[in-house]
């Protein structure tokens, strides 16, 4: 027999030895050793995480070292020394790696848990320092070890930090019961334990002979301690805090190496043939390098890498056995109890004093725990009830439907909720398939989703949301929304009546496609159609058109009658346009007065028919919206001007719409009321209207602007009375563009006034300078109404406008281009009025064009009536238009004001307008625009010859329009004309 054992008794067996060493039973703080992880999981898990290789490798060498250990001492290790050195120093190196193992861990993981894992080191040194010693001793010294000695202190302070490690590492009870329990539990168990190892072992170590009380104090020492550890180890086995749960069992592993050979060193046989470097040792040196593996040699999740939550059908089957153990452990520790007083019954032994006491105890124990739990299961039962009339009186109360379906579609729960949401009692509900309650056209969709939730996941898609139609108790269908939950195998149903949420968002939606006014579809819902139209099968039909339509005159009707007159107009104009198109086709209002229709194809092949047919649609279309609307008591009249554009293969929703507005746009310049086809030259126009509009932004700031001057010729003398001043632009490209070329392309307002206050400031500027060198001749500048009623353009800014250039006010002429119906009248003859006190002559231009020109000689204050071109034009062949124009001139002579004919390009328009009393003339007939060369030439030249004898080029003197002073009489006006801006 070994040494140890004669000195000590078991003191190798037991935590003195190195294989009582065995690691905690815990982890660190990063990892969960409570909750089960799918095999699924693990799998990916392995598969996902670094490092996985390095810790295999760990393993294997692991493996190799005990291995290789083990089949040394199963050899004898060729020797008797390296026996005793392997046996003793071997064991304390291993259980110094575990020491150290440990202790590093701590430092650099830390956490709740690092004075644990500093326990475990602090309990491993102390088993590697009692290892040491006794190798000192039989391999340095070659003697027995004395009992007592240092080793024996080394070895009983291993056992205390252990226990106190496992402590830390276990969930704490959060109840004063609960530390109760843990107590009685760790006593079941120790005293179950102890109570078998006396009647097996202890009792006969305590009778050896010639021991004294010091040497039989340790032989019971260290199995006491190790009972005390295993006690500790399975009482706080099932209640584990969160921790890496590979640690835990490989340190669990160890302790349940290190235990089993303790057991089997305890037992006579073994302890009586038992000497060091056998294979007993292999089994504790793999412990402590288990114990030393343990917190490392983990394989870790990182952070970033999600750990699949284990879903209910992928989960272990060892939770509920581990809790099913947990709950017999003290029947398991009493049985225990009760097997070692058998035994000594059995064995004819005489019933020892400890036997009986520590199974008293046991009992006592059981009975307490068991009362306890009686206790504890009583207050859960009422807790437990209470929950459920809670819960039950929250179902019941619900304003939501709780329906449990069986896996067959059974409903074997209804709550009785369903009486006031469907209308239905719940007893008839229950027992009734699913299906039945369910609307024909929505049951394949709620199958296929029911399929698909329960293939799904139950961890990536725990719950559903259904929408569908019941039937409720009346025969409506309801909307319902369900929140569909799995239940045993079933489905439970939390339901909720959205009927009127679904009828608030169709008619939101129905808000957000028709027009308030007229309830046609709006621009976007008839974009959509369009787009449908484009995409279905008839792509290339390029019989599908789009009609857009202008309500022309709508304005005048507003203006006159008022809005809501104007919103009748456009509410019958949608009846009448809806009642116009087939059932297939869609009618919408665009905004304003404009309408639009989609007239779908039908797949004929002849094109030119079914352009053809289309036309004469949108012509009855034009006939219908321009009938009489009957609005409070009157006949209300407008006319309709459509754009007509078919689809071609290709053609995008965006650019059929653009063309039929395009096309509306050309027929509304082209008279309106009138249907105009889409013509592929209408966007070329466009393009080139565009990019002269862009390129007209940046003429003036580029100088691209020159000023012409028109003379304005005396009837009776030839002399040049005045010179009407003309922009002309010239693009970059070389063209020249007049007024009313590079005017009708855009729109830009602010533009326009900038061209006008450029005009007028370069013309005074050049009649100053030509009055300077010896040439006054006054200068006429055309301005719309709107212009001088701007307030960018005050009237003092016209009076320093002339005072900084050194202009007479009477060497200017305004020309007042047009009246506006909208302008106000008033405000416009007090403009004028400040004007003529300044000494600035005005002329009515395009005077005999229309009642607007017949309203402001009647009211504004004018000197000059520039006769309009279209009068002009036809004096000579119409007999019609010479009566006319001789009575508006006669008008213009008993009114006292001159008179300016445009448009004079022929000698015979001369002799007639002469004729007739027309006392000036601007025309080809004389001269064209000039530039300020050609101009002082003319005016140097004298007079123009007139045709029928006219003076020939006399002297000119450069005053034929003298100045008049506003008070004078209306009889001593001689006005002067100028030419407007074209």
């Amino acid at each position: 027999m070994d040494q140890r054992s004669d000195a000590a008794g078991t003191p190798a067996a037991t935590s003195g030895h190195p294989g009582a060493q065995a690691g905690p039973l815990g982890g660190d703080s990063e990892a969960s050793w409570s909750d089960p992880v799918s095999a699924e999981g693990v799998f990916l898990g392995r598969r996902s995480v670094p490092g996985s290789g390095t810790a295999l490798l760990a393993q294997l060498l692991l493996a190799l070292i005990c291995g290789g250990y083990a089949t040394g001492a199963a050899l004898g290790w060729g020797s008797e020394k390296l026996a005793l050195f392997m046996g003793d120093f071997g064991l304390s190196l291993a259980a110094l790696i575990a020491a150290v193992s440990c202790f590093l861990y701590a430092r650099v993981r830390g956490g709740p848990f690092r004075p644990a894992w500093l326990l475990f080191s602090f309990s491993s040194a102390m088993a590697a320092g009692g290892n040491a010693v006794w190798g000192w001793y039989e391999f340095v010294l070659g003697r027995p070890v004395p009992s007592p000695s240092l080793a024996d202190l080394f070895f009983l302070c291993f056992a205390p930090p252990a226990i106190v490690g496992l402590l830390v590492l276990a969930k704490r009870p959060v109840s004063r019961a609960g530390w109760l329990c843990l107590a009685l539990d760790s006593w079941l168990i120790g005293g179950s334990l102890l109570t078998l190892s006396w009647s097996l072992a202890l009792a006969r170590t305590t009778r050896v002979s010639g021991e004294s009380v010091t040497q039989a104090a340790l032989s019971l020492a260290y199995p006491l301690l190790d009972i005390v550890l295993v006690s500790m180890v399975l009482a706080l086995h099932f209640r584990r805090s969160t921790g890496s749960r590979s640690a835990v069992n490989t340190a669990i592993a160890a302790l349940a190496l290190t235990v089993l050979c303790d057991a089997l060193f305890t037992s006579p046989l073994m302890r009586e043939t038992y000497r060091s470097g056998q294979l007993l040792d292999a089994g504790w040196f793999a412990g402590s390098l288990l114990l030393a593996y343990a917190p490392w040699g983990v394989r870790r999740t990182p952070e970033s890498v999600p750990q699949p939550r284990p879903s209910r059908q992928s989960r272990p089957s060892g939770h509920p056995i581990a809790g099913s153990l947990a709950a017999i452990t003290p029947y398991l520790a009493a049985a225990v109890c009760t097997l070692g007083i058998l035994y000594n019954v059995i064995e004819g032994r005489q019933v020892d004093r400890v036997v009986v006491l520590t199974g008293c105890t046991v009992v006592l124990a059981l009975v307490v725990r068991q009362g306890i739990m009686l206790i504890d299961n009583i207050a859960l039962t009422h807790e437990l009830a209470q929950k459920e009339n809670h819960f039950r009186s929250l179902v019941q109360g619900s304003s939501d439907v709780i329906m449990i379906a069986a896996p067959s579609g059974i409903l074997r729960y209804v709550s009785p909720a369903a009486s006031g949401v469907y209308g239905r009692e719940a007893e008839d509900l229950v027992g009734a398939e699913l299906a039945s309650i369910i609307h024909p056209d929505d049951l394949g969709r709620v199958v296929h989703e029911v399929r698909r939730f329960l293939a799904a996941p139950p961890s990536e898609e725990p719950t559903t949301r259904i929408e569908c139609r019941f039937r409720s108790g009346t025969g409506d269908w309801l909307n319902v929304e369900s929140t569909v939950n799995r239940h045993q195998g079933g489905l439970i149903f939390n339901s909720r009546d959205v009927t009127e949420r679904v009828r608030l968002q169709a008619q939101l939606q129905h808000n957000a496609e028709h027009d308030p006014l007229t309830d046609l579809p709006n621009r976007a819902l008839f974009t959509e159609r369009v787009r449908q139209a484009l995409s279905g099968r008839r792509t290339t039909d390029a019989g599908t058109a789009v009609l857009f339509i202008d309500l022309d005159g709508f304005k005048a009707v507003n203006d006159r009658l008022g809005h809501q007159a104007g919103d009748e107009l456009l509410i019958l104009a949608a009846h009448r346009l809806q009642e116009s198109v087939r059932a297939g086709d869609t009618a919408a209002r665009l905004g304003g007065d404009e309408f639009a229709a989609l007239v779908l194809g039908d797949g004929g092949t002849d094109r030119r028919a079914r352009e053809y047919q289309v036309h004469e649609i949108a012509d009855r279309l034009r006939l219908k919206l321009s009938q009489p609307y009957r609005i409070d008591g009157n006949d209300v009249r407008v006319a309709a001007s459509i754009g007509v554009a078919f689809a071609e293969p290709g053609t995008t929703p965006t650019d059929l719409m653009r063309n039929a507005d395009l096309a509306m746009y050309r027929a509304k310049a082209g008279g309106k009321d009138r249907v105009e086809l889409y013509a592929p030259q209408m966007q070329a126009d466009v393009v080139r209207r565009t990019e002269l509009a862009a390129r007209l932004r940046t003429a003036l700031h580029d100088g691209e602007f020159a000023l012409l001057h028109q003379p304005v010729v005396h009837l009776a003398t030839g002399r040049v009375s005045s010179v009407a001043a003309q922009a002309r632009w010239r693009s970059a490209q070389g063209i020249l563009f007049t007024p009313a070329e590079f005017l009708r392309v855009t729109d830009d307002s602010d533009r326009t006034a900038e061209l006008a206050r450029w005009l007028l400031e370069e013309a005074v500027a050049q009649a100053a300078e030509r009055a300077r060198k010896g040439h006054p001749v006054p200068v006429a500048v055309r301005l719309p109404a709107r212009r001088l009623l701007d307030r960018s353009m005050p009237l003092g800014s016209i009076e320093a406008l002339l005072t900084r250039h050194g202009l007479a006010s009477g060497d200017l002429v305004i020309e007042l281009a047009d009246t506006d119906p909208r302008a106000s009248l008033d405000e416009l003859e007090r403009r004028l009025v400040a004007l003529r006190r300044l000494g600035v002559r005005i002329a009515l231009d395009g005077f005999g064009s229309g009642y607007a020109a017949i309203n402001a000689l009647r009211r504004l204050p004018v000197d000059v009536l520039k006769l309009d071109r279209g009068l002009v034009e036809g004096v000579v062949e119409s007999a019609r238009l010479h009566k006319i124009t001789a009575g508006l001139l006669r008008i213009a002579g008993d009114l006292g004001l001159q008179s300016v004919a445009d448009g004079v390009d022929v000698p015979e328009q001369v002799l007639a307008l002469r004729a007739m009393g027309c006392t000036h003339g601007q025309g080809m007939a004389f001269s064209g625009p000039l530039d300020e060369y050609r101009l002082r030439r003319a005016l140097v030249g004298g007079a123009y010859t007139l045709p029928g004898g006219g003076a020939v080029r006399p002297v000119l003197t450069g005053s034929a329009l003298p100045v008049r002073n506003p008070r004078q009489p209306v009889t001593d006006r001689i006005p002067r004309p100028l030419d407007p801006l074209k």
